[in-house]
C-alpha cells in the first residue's frame, strides 16, 4: 500500500513546475546573498575629526586610524558643535576630537587628551567603534614612547612583548565560514518545515483526503508515505547547499561529510514532522502557513544562527533546550570547521533523534482518519 501512497506523492510534486525552481533557486540566492548581508563584521565606520593642533603628530594619528581599515574619514569640521551636526544628521558615526597642543603636551608631559563621541543610536556599531579608536590611540602611544625610549611617568621602562596570533578552524576570522553552514540549516528549515505544512491541508481544500479516509490504509502508513518525499528533497537541498559552498567560496567539510548526511537525515524528518503535525491541525493553507511560519521564526532567531545562545538570558537559553534548529546548527559548524565526529556530538544525536520520535508520533496520533 505504502507504494502507491508514494507514487501519488511523488506524481504531485512532479506535477508541481515550481518546486524544482524553488529547490534550485533559494539555495543559491541565500548562499549568493545572506553571508554578505549578514555580516556582523564593523567595518567602514564614519568617522568625523576636529583637529585642533594641525601638528605632524595629530596627523599622523589621522593616517594610521584611516589605515587601520575599519574607519573611514567622511569630515574634517573645525569644532566640536560643526562635527555634532554630523553625528545629528547621521553623516558621522565618531567623533574624536584631538585637543589643542596635542603634540606639545605628548613631547613635554608624556601626555595628551583626545574627546570620542559616538552615534549610539546603533549601540553595537557605537560601543565597537570606540573600542577599536580607543586601541588604535594605545598603540600609536606606546609607537611614541618606543620611538623616544622614554616611560611614562613614574614606571620603569616594560619590555616590548612581540605576540604571534594563531586562530584555529578559521585561519582568517572570515565570518562567512562561521555562517555558510548556519544557512544552510536554515534553508532546510524553511523548505522541509513549509511544504508538509501544506501538504495535508491542501489535500483536505481539495477533497482529496477524504477519499483516503475510506480507504484501509493505516495513519502511520499515510504519515510515512507524507514524510519520505520532503525527506529526499531535504537531502537535495543539502547537496546543492554543498555544492554552492565549495564553488563559490570554497568551502568544504573539515570532518566526514557523511556524518552531516546522517544527522540531516534525522533533522529532516524532525521539521517534516512538525510540519505535518501543523498542517493535521489547520483547516486551511494559509493557517498552516502562518502558524508554521510563528515556529520557524522563534526557532530561528533562538537557534544561535545570528547570536550565540551564550549570550541570551537564562530564560532564553534554557527555551533553547527545546530548539531542534540549535542542536543542526551545532553539528554543521562543528563538523565543517573542526572535523568533529559522531562521538563529539552524542548529546546532539540523541536530542535530536528524541525530537524525531516525538514529533512523527505526534503526528501520527493527531491524524484524524475515518474509520
Amino acid at each position: 500500500m505504502i507504494k502507491f501512497l508514494l507514487e501519488k506523492e511523488f506524481k504531485q510534486l512532479l506535477r508541481n513546475s515550481f518546486l524544482p525552481k524553488l529547490i534550485i533557486g533559494l539555495p543559491i540566492m541565500v548562499l549568493l546573498v545572506f553571508p554578505w548581508v549578514a555580516n556582523q563584521e564593523i567595518k567602514d565606520i564614519n568617522l568625523s575629526v576636529v583637529d585642533n593642533d594641525y601638528s605632524p603628530y595629530s596627523k599622523r594619528l589621522i593616517q594610521k586610524i584611516t589605515s587601520s581599515g575599519y574607519f573611514r574619514l567622511t569630515a574634517t569640521p573645525f569644532s566640536n558643535k560643526e562635527a555634532m551636526q554630523g553625528i545629528n544628521s547621521g553623516d558621522a558615526d565618531i567623533i574624536l576630537e584631538i585637543q589643542r597642543d596635542f603634540e606639545r603636551n605628548l613631547m613635554t608631559e608624556g601626555v595628551a587628551k583626545v574627546l570620542i563621541s559616538a552615534n549610539a543610536v546603533n549601540g553595537t556599531k557605537a560601543g565597537l567603534g570606540s573600542s577599536y579608536l580607543s586601541a588604535i590611540l594605545q598603540d600609536y602611544a606606546g609607537e611614541l614612547r618606543e620611538e623616544s625610549g622614554v616611560a611614562p611617568a613614574g614606571y620603569a621602562p616594560v619590555p616590548t612583548i612581540h605576540i604571534a596570533t594563531y586562530n584555529k578552524f578559521n585561519l582568517y576570522l572570515d565570518y562567512k565560514v562561521f555562517m555558510i553552514p548556519a544557512f544552510m540549516v536554515m534553508l532546510l528549515t524553511i523548505l522541509t518545515g513549509f511544504l508538509p505544512a501544506l501538504n495535508i491541508v491542501s489535500e483536505k481544500e481539495s477533497g482529496t483526503v477524504e477519499q483516503i479516509n475510506v480507504t484501509q490504509v493505516r495513519k502511520f502508513t499515510f504519515i510515512i508515505a507524507k514524510l519520505i518525499p520532503y525527506w529526499v528533497i531535504g537531502l537535495l537541498i543539502l547537496t546543492i547547499c554543498f555544492l554552492l559552498a565549495a564553488l563559490i567560496y570554497g568551502l568544504s567539510p573539515v570532518g566526514n561529510i557523511v556524518t552531516i548526511y546522517a544527522f540531516a537525515a534525522i533533522y529532516i524528518l524532525v521539521v517534516s514532522g512538525l510540519g505535518l503535525v501543523i498542517s493535521n491541525y489547520s483547516n486551511t493553507m494559509q493557517q498552516a502557513m502562518f502558524v508554521m511560519f510563528f515556529f520557524v521564526i522563534i526557532l530561528i532567531l533562538m537557534s544561535g544562527l545570528f547570536t550565540p545562545v551564550e549570550s541570551m538570558p537564562d530564560w532564553a537559553q534554557i527555551a533553547t533546550i527545546v530548539n531542534p534548529l540549535k542542536y543542526f546548527i551545532q553539528v554543521m559548524r562543528a563538523v565543517y570547521l573542526k572535523g568533529s565526529g559522531v562521538g563529539e556530538l552524542t548529546t546532539q544525536l540523541v536530542a535530536l533523534a528524541g525530537f524525531a520520535v516525538c514529533l512523527n508520533a505526534w503526528a501520527v496520533m493527531s491524524y484524524k482518519k475515518r474509520e
